[in-house]
């Protein structure tokens, strides 16, 4: 006599199996690359601290550019990233409400030791935490008052990141990154003291995986 219960039993093990499939297919593993694309929008602290021992107040501004990542996971959990981007343009006000009396640009490249909770698993939802370090580069730096010069900054950075997987490749991202960058400034030649910018930098954007 044919059991009926048998095709049913079929039918939901390769449900089953189907499902099971997919989610893996979305888990971070061990040997991915993933890179992140965005618009990223570097946000200097309001008090930027004052140059001529305390007679001059800084104001650096904020700038949007396009940002980009490329990451590798060396285990399912832990990887590795380095941000970079287009340059930033800063303005700087000196005095309060002052107009922009000067100006920089600069390149931020990060580079993160990066934690994921739910790698391996076939989570869509990613999240991820980084800690590393920064290198900025000024140049261009310009000024009303003189020739200016902006020193190249290190410094520590934490970053936290949230991937929200679409398919096996693609998925959207937000990121953000606190980053402590210090420059020692000089007017034609002469030290003026030190500028704190530690800036928040956000990202928002698209991931993909390879």
């Amino acid at each position: 006599m044919r059991n009926p219960a048998r095709p049913t039993l079929l039918t939901a093990g390769i449900a089953a199996t189907a499902l099971l499939a997919s989610s893996q297919a979305l888990a971070y593993n061990e040997g991915d690359f993933i890179t992140r694309v965005g618009v990223a929008h570097v946000d200097p602290k309001s008090d930027n601290g004052s140059l001529a021992n305390g007679a001059i107040d800084v104001d650096v501004r904020s700038d949007t550019n396009l940002g980009f990542t490329l990451g590798y996971l060396f285990h399912d959990k832990l990887g590795v990233e380095l941000l970079a981007a287009l340059p930033f343009k800063h303005d700087i006000r000196l005095a309060d409400g002052g107009l922009p009396t000067a100006s920089t640009k600069h390149l931020p490249p990060t580079l993160t030791l990066q934690y994921y909770p739910l790698g391996g698993t076939g989570a869509q939802v990613q999240p991820y935490a980084g800690i590393g370090l920064n290198y900025t580069h000024f140049f261009d730096e310009s000024s009303e008052l003189g020739d200016l010069e902006l020193d190249s900054s290190w410094g520590l950075a934490g970053q936290l990141g949230l991937d929200v997987r679409l398919d096996d490749n693609w998925g959207l991202n937000a990121a953000a990154w606190y980053i402590d960058i210090d420059t020692d400034v000089s007017l034609d030649g002469t030290d003026l003291g030190k500028v704190s910018i530690d800036p928040w930098v956000f990202m928002a954007g698209i991931s993909y995986r390879f």
